[in-house]
This record gives C-alpha cells, sequence and structure tokens, in this order.
C-alpha cells in the first residue's frame, strides 16, 4: 500500500504512526496550497528575496537558487521554507500578475483560450451582445491583417460580406450618437451606393456605380443646361442677361429659370458653358459678344467672346466655356451685348449650362 494519494500525494497517517499529526498536517498544507490553485507569478528564475507565507509560483525553466531544478513545478512558501508541488495533468492555475488561466497538460503549463470557437449564439466584446447584434464590440481600435507568408498565409486580405439576393441589403452603417449619416453598400439591389443623411431618415445617394458596366453616377451632382424658346433682343451698346426661360434638365433645381441664373447650392468648383446664336434685326453689322457674370456684376475671367465679322443670322455662334469657383449662394448669369448695330440671340439655339466638378 502506498503512503500517499495518487494524485495529489498527500500523506497517509499509517497504522500504529507516531505523531500522527505530523502527516495530517502536512497533507492540510499541500491541499491549501494546491485547492484553488492561483500564483503570483511564472517569470521568476530566482526566489524572491521577501515572500509571505502562502505565496506561490510557477517555477520557469532554468530557475535557480532553492528553485533549482524545479522546472514547471509550483514553489510554495510555508512554514519559513519552499514546498515543491510538481503538477500533474489537467491541473489549472490562475496567474494573478498576467490575468490569465493555465493549465498542466503533462508537458507544459499552456493557456486556456480554446484554438476554435464554433457556433456561438451571441459574442459580446467589451460589451454585452443581444438577439438584434449577436456579435457586438465597444472598443477604441481594431486591427485586421493578413498573414504572411513566411507565416504560412499568402500575404493577402480579404474582408467578405454575402447577402442571400439581389433584393436585399448588404453594407456599413455609419452613425453618430447611434443616428445613421452614411449607408455604403449595396441596398436593394446589386449596384454599389453611397448614401447620406442629415436626420436618419432621409438619405441622398452621393455616388451610384452600375454592377453591370461599372459606370459611375452622381445623383445629386448640380448639374443645369438651360435655354430661350424666345428671340432675346439687345440693344447697342448695353450688356444684357440673356432670359433662359427653359431647361432641358436641372438636377437639384440649381438654374433658377424666374431669375435666368445659376444658384450654387454648395461650395466648389464649377464648369460652365453657353452658345450664343445671332439672329438679325436690321443689319448684319452687329458685332455680337457674350460673357458670364457672377453675382450680376462682376465678368468671369476666360469666359468672354466676341465674333467682330460680318453675322448671317441663325447661323453665326458665340461658344464661351470657363470654370470657376463659387460659394454657396453665388450667381452666374449669361449676358449678351451687340456694338455698331442691335440684333437677337436665336430661341431654341441660345443655351446656357453647367455643372459641378470638384
Amino acid at each position: 500500500m502506498s503512503d500517499a494519494t495518487t494524485h495529489l500525494l498527500l500523506p497517509y497517517i499509517l497504522a500504529a504512526q507516531a505523531q500522527k499529526h505530523v502527516s495530517h498536517n502536512e497533507a492540510l498544507r499541500i491541499l491549501d496550497g494546491l485547492v484553488q490553485l492561483s500564483v503570483l507569478d511564472r517569470d521568476l528564475t530566482t526566489p524572491p528575496g521577501a515572500p509571505t507565507d502562502g505565496d506561490r509560483y510557477i517555477v520557469p525553466s532554468g530557475a535557480t537558487g532553492d528553485w533549482a531544478g524545479w522546472d514547471l513545478n509550483v514553489a510554495l512558501w510555508t512554514d519559513g521554507a519552499w514546498l515543491r508541488l510538481p503538477p500533474r495533468t489537467g491541473w489549472r492555475a490562475w496567474v494573478e500578475d498576467e490575468g490569465l488561466l493555465l493549465v498542466y497538460d503533462g508537458a507544459g503549463w499552456v493557456g486556456t483560450t480554446p484554438a476554435a470557437l464554433q457556433n456561438l449564439a451571441l459574442l459580446g466584446l467589451g460589451t454585452t451582445a443581444d438577439g438584434s447584434n449577436p456579435f457586438s464590440a465597444k472598443l477604441n481600435a481594431a486591427l485586421w491583417t493578413a498573414k504572411t507568408v513566411a507565416e504560412g498565409g499568402t500575404g493577402d486580405l480579404f474582408y467578405t460580406m454575402n447577402k442571400e439576393t439581389a433584393g436585399d441589403d448588404l453594407g456599413l452603417t455609419l452613425q453618430t450618437g447611434f443616428v445613421t449619416r452614411a449607408l455604403v453598400g449595396l441596398f436593394g439591389s446589386d449596384r454599389f451606393r453611397l448614401a447620406v443623411s442629415a436626420d436618419g431618415s432621409t438619405f441622398f445617394d452621393g455616388l451610384s456605380v452600375d454592377n453591370a458596366n461599372g459606370i459611375v453616377d452622381q445623383p445629386r451632382l448640380p448639374r443645369f443646361k438651360a435655354y430661350t424658346n424666345y428671340d432675346n433682343y439687345v440693344g447697342v451698346g448695353t450688356w444684357t442677361k440673356i432670359g433662359l426661360n427653359n431647361t432641358d434638365y436641372n438636377d437639384q433645381g440649381a438654374f433658377d429659370a424666374a431669375n435666368n441664373h445659376f444658384v450654387a447650392p454648395v461650395d466648389g468648383t464649377y464648369l460652365f458653358g453657353a452658345t450664343l446664336m445671332y439672329k438679325v434685326n436690321a443689319s448684319t453689322a452687329a458685332r455680337m459678344s457674350g460673357r458670364l457674370v457672377l453675382n450680376g456684376t462682376t465678368e468671369i475671367r476666360g469666359s468672354l467672346g466676341e465674333i467682330s465679322a460680318t453675322h448671317v443670322s441663325l447661323a453665326t455662334a458665340l461658344w464661351l466655356q470657363t470654370m470657376v469657383p463659387l460659394t454657396a449662394g453665388d450667381t452666374v448669369e449669361l449676358q449678351g451685348y451687340f456694338r455698331v448695330a442691335d440684333g437677337y440671340f436665336a430661341a431654341d439655339h441660345t443655351s446656357f449650362w453647367g455643372c459641378k466638378i470638384g
């Protein structure tokens, strides 16, 4: 019969043993050291100089002094001496300075973090997950990095999101104070969309990409083409705003037909162009000019043009084009001018167009 237990090596009290309390107390001492095992550290290779009774350590490889030869054993300071407790497979120990739970696998102390987590119903990282958000994380930074070739990976990194059908939604929701401000993804179709909102309920598409051909559209881009459906008479020697009372298109209502000018909805760089078609009044000797004017007073640099040769009615045209930075609320209008003789700017052929480009 053995004189110690199989797993914890607790000494038995033997028949006819003198001073039985010695064996009993030794067993209690070992039990006190091992049950609910928690060690202070597992990296010290030299025993601490002033241990407190009950202090426990996992001895690392290569330890010296009283711990020499105790590699991977548990060292317990009790009754003024170090007691060696050889680990058995399955022992668990909490490492206090690391906040880490270890288990002895027969060859060494290993972490208890599982190599795989499968089919979890809920996972919360720094917060509590729920049925609406079964994976939830509350943190200030996150990193995804590729597994390198040296580590057995490819060096590539793909993040894949999948939806069931084209009519479903798939995307990223970007919020402030849990109010959605932007959506990025495939919503209701397989077209790529970027939409923004000021209130979380009304959304505007800023960008749309057709997945069938890759053509990019900016549905909210301010752009227009206006024209006149009547002949605009202009006298000699007076710059006159051209009346443009119709539009072929007028996205975001940026062209104000009632006032015959474009109104910049936002700050940015804009491209404008115009066609001025001549129509004779009394003399083909009229000299036709045109320009674009900022806020009704300032000629936009690069927009002035003139044709000085003899005109042919409904055949002589002047084309203008320029680029200009605008502030929200700025206006741009088309003006015409005749010298030598008066004339008309012809209906249907006289037009003004523009769009935001940056």
